[in-house]
């Protein structure tokens, strides 16, 4: 499709099947991931509490399986709502203490929920830990492995890392994924469970990208949502300037343009 093309997206990304949730259980969905984005220690236990204050009443079975739908868990140590398998290795976290100093040195990626006016999508990307550059990302009405393999594809046609962190779900866990990453001799990390501040960089991408632009558009249609997160990710690559950066921009410091 020449749509896709021009945006530089998968076709798998484009194509966009209505969400099959009711109108409550979406609204809860976009109520949970604005207060998560807020405070992301809260597990199912503390956000069914804080619906209930809300006034919305729903059970902690509800919660639970719209925040695993949602691909999100607190940080604080509980039952696991990740998508993890296991048959699937997990990889030790290399990055407690590693001076992290240059471009390529560390790699990470995540995946977020993207809410709409009448549904959601994932959202995954590939950052550069060190420059917070953006080096590619995916949109996919699904969860699978497939659209992360695609923003790594991306990626990897633009450089490697030395290592490459992420969490322990299954998408980061499959053979598929962690053999490419290891037949290119890349080290692979992955975050304690329960401990999504081991992957801080892009958990900060998150809030920038709901707060600056998700939050405050109600997307109709995917294409809609290609187009706003395409167009905020090259803003925030090469206008946004990071005091952590010494106030060059993404792109100045990852491709040394400064």
């Amino acid at each position: 499709m020449r749509q896709c093309e021009l945006l530089g997206v998968s076709r798998s990304g484009y194509y966009y099947k209505p969400a099959t949730e009711s109108e409550l259980n979406l609204l809860l969905m976009r109520l949970m991931d604005e207060h998560y984005t807020r405070f992301p220690y809260y597990g199912s236990p503390r956000m069914t509490a804080w619906l209930c204050r809300e006034g919305y009443q729903v059970n902690h079975k509800r919660v639970e399986r719209l925040l695993r739908k949602m691909g999100i868990e607190g940080i604080c140590p509980k039952r696991n709502l990740s998508k993890g398998s296991d048959e699937h290795k997990k990889y030790p976290y290399l990055l407690k203490g590693l001076e992290i100093d240059h471009p390529d040195c560390v790699w990470c990626s995540d995946i977020t929920y993207i809410r709409m006016k009448r549904g959601f999508v994932y959202l995954v990307a590939v950052m550069d830990w060190y420059s917070r550059y953006v080096l590619s990302w995916e949109i996919s009405n699904t969860m699978d492995t497939q659209f992360c393999m695609e923003a790594l594809e991306k990626a990897l046609s633009r450089s490697k890392p030395k290592i490459f962190n992420t969490d322990q779900g299954v998408q980061f866990t499959s053979d598929q994924f962690t053999s490419r990453l290891l037949n290119e001799d890349i080290r692979i990390s992955m975050d304690g469970k329960g401990r999504a501040f081991d992957n801080i960089m892009i958990e900060r991408l998150w809030r920038s990208v709901k707060y600056d632009e998700v939050y405050l558009k109600d997307y109709e249609t995917v294409l809609e949502a290609l187009v706003g997160i395409g167009n905020y990710f090259s803003t925030y690559n090469n206008e946004r300037l990071h005091q952590s950066l010494a106030y060059c921009t993404p792109a100045e410091v990852y491709l040394g343009r400064n």
